[in-house]
């Protein structure tokens, strides 16, 4: 691979751009806090993404996909909350917990600069399961200037389908092997080195959290074509 041969760099968002654990967290505390309840809003946050995430990896793989990720933070909530006894909670915290928090999240701190620095060389796009108006929200609040965004919900199909990254080459006029997935997520880089992209691990730490047993394991250095700790440090290896 060389810095020539790559056009554009695809970025996963939610957890590689934005900080959805805070975000998530915050908002149980703040609605516990609302009925009188301390709870513990890093578990609950870490439940609610690990439940939304199943509901739509791999959606379409069985017929046209039945809903987007904003439908599934809410479903996936009012499963979580029943589960916890949390049935109290009303519809001025589900919707605050659902849909005003991950739309508000707040990106990593190295985003912003790093991702105007990628930007002069690179198209940039986010490549994300989320919807696009979470997307389009986060974008405007943080500062963010994405060339394009393809969400998985205009695709038609979800990652980590191949179809899902081949539509995204393809939208882009581009050939897999020109195009960089850019993901904290190894699952996710694993799928679209499968149809040809390059792939470059940004590595979150502190995307789950303190919990240590919340974490996935991250492969062996060496696994990507590019392993940094921030977008700041990607524009510089490229």
């Amino acid at each position: 691979m060389t810095r020539d041969t790559i056009k554009a760099l695809t970025f996963d968002t939610g957890g590689t751009v934005l900080d959805w654990h805070s975000g998530f967290r915050t908002a149980f505390e703040a609605a516990g806090a609302r009925h009188g309840l301390a709870l513990d809003g890093a578990a609950l946050a870490n439940e609610l993404r690990h439940r939304s995430m199943a509901m739509m990896l791999n959606l379409g793989a069985d017929g046209p996909p039945d809903r987007n990720f904003d439908q599934a933070h809410r479903a996936c909530l009012d499963a979580v909350l029943s589960d916890h006894g949390l049935d109290m909670f009303d519809e001025t915290d589900r919707h605050a917990i659902a849909w005003d928090a991950p739309h508000g999240f707040t990106a990593w701190p190295d985003v912003r600069q790093g991702l105007e620095a990628l930007r002069q060389r690179f198209i940039t796009v986010s490549f994300s399961l989320l919807s696009y108006r979470l997307v389009i929200d986060t974008a405007r609040k943080n500062g963010l200037a994405w060339d394009a965004v393809l969400s998985c919900e205009g695709l038609g199909v979800y990652k980590l389908l191949p179809d899902a990254y081949r539509r995204a080459a393809q939208r882009l006029q581009l050939a897999p092997e020109t195009c960089m997935m850019v993901a904290c997520h190894p699952f996710d880089l694993d799928a679209a080195r499968e149809v040809g992209f390059r792939t470059a691990l940004v590595r979150r730490p502190r995307e789950w959290g303190d919990d240590p047993e919340a974490k996935p394991g991250m492969p062996a250095p060496g696994t990507y074509d590019i392993e940094v700790d921030s977008f700041r440090e990607l524009a510089e290896r490229l």
